[in-house]
């Protein structure tokens, strides 16, 4: 079980313990779904649509992508920005699982709710979400930065990036698209939680006896399922996220098409909307999904 569960206070868990299963099973789903999340990265940056019949369009689909990206950049480019985003995987998922236990506990603790309450299970993943973008963000900027350059490469090392950035741009380009990442990092991680339970009660009553033989692949199936609906609910904000977080870093966009620059949210929202129409915001759903169901199933199972 993920969080405090009243009923099972034998099974001598530690906080310590808790954190490192969450490092672990970031640094194992990581270096799986890299390749998924570089691929997303560039459609959700791509201004034109992600159709053949686009001919300015770079990308268009997820295997033509995956050729494209493969013959231009070899393989290594699905593991661009790797060493960030495995610092961003371990330090998210370490915070993250510790916070949720902690504050689960104290709900139980305070005896306000059942600590395996749907709407528990919501507030605390989403807070504890929100503790643990708060302390890696910086990460997830480079990460973004290292997986949307091209070649030749602007960034040469994480080190290079980290002094370039703060020389050019300032120290607040470590924070650059904070505000539509609590936004959507609250509702997400919430319902990650809250349906993951949900979705474990359900199997448990519909398969008794395989629910309690197979724990495993219980844990894969409903936290993929879990990490498909939350993607779903909250992508728009996550694309204008990353929109914002290559803002100043347009020159390393070039060769994949158009670029633009936004004010903030509520402009990049807007001329998303305008240029692209509802539908670009949900550019890179596919791959995003694919990464979702991958990535929440291997965490909760590891």
């Amino acid at each position: 079980m993920v969080g405090y569960d009243p009923k099972a206070d034998d099974r001598n868990i530690s906080n310590l313990e808790v954190a490192v299963a969450g490092s672990v099973s970031g640094l194992v789903t990581r270096v799986l779904i890299s390749p998924l999340d570089v691929i997303k990265i560039r459609f959700q940056l791509q201004i034109e649509r992600l159709s053949r019949s686009d001919p300015n369009a770079k990308y268009h689909g997820i295997l033509q992508a995956g050729r494209q990206i493969l013959q231009e950049e070899g393989p290594t480019a699905f593991w661009k920005g790797h060493i960030p985003a495995q610092l961003l995987s371990i330090g998210y998922g370490a915070v993250q699982f510790l916070s949720f236990e902690v504050l689960t506990e104290l709900v139980h603790r305070a005896s306000v709710r059942d600590a395996r309450d749907f709407s528990v299970h919501f507030l605390c993943g989403g807070l504890s979400a929100c503790v643990a973008t708060l302390a890696v963000h910086p990460v997830d900027v480079l990460r973004t930065r290292f997986a949307a350059q091209g070649e030749p490469r602007v960034y040469k090392t994480l080190r290079d990036a980290v002094v370039t950035m703060y020389r050019t741009e300032g120290p607040l380009v470590f924070y650059k698209g904070l505000n539509p990442t609590l936004i959507a990092i609250f509702p997400y991680a919430g319902f990650q939680f809250s349906i993951y339970s949900s979705l474990k009660r359900a199997y448990e009553w519909a398969l008794p006896a395989e629910g309690k033989k197979n724990g495993n692949f219980k844990n894969l199936l409903c936290g993929s399922g879990a990490g498909v609906i939350s993607k779903t609910l909250t992508y728009p904000l996550d694309l204008f996220k990353k929109r914002l977080q290559v803002g100043g870093f347009e020159q390393a966009r070039a060769s994949f098409g158009q670029v633009r620059s936004y004010k903030g949210l509520l402009d990049c929202a807007g001329q998303v909307l305008r240029e692209e129409g509802p539908q670009g915001c949900f550019k890179g759903l596919s791959p995003s999904l694919l990464k979702a169901a991958l990535s929440t199933g291997l965490v909760f199972f590891c």
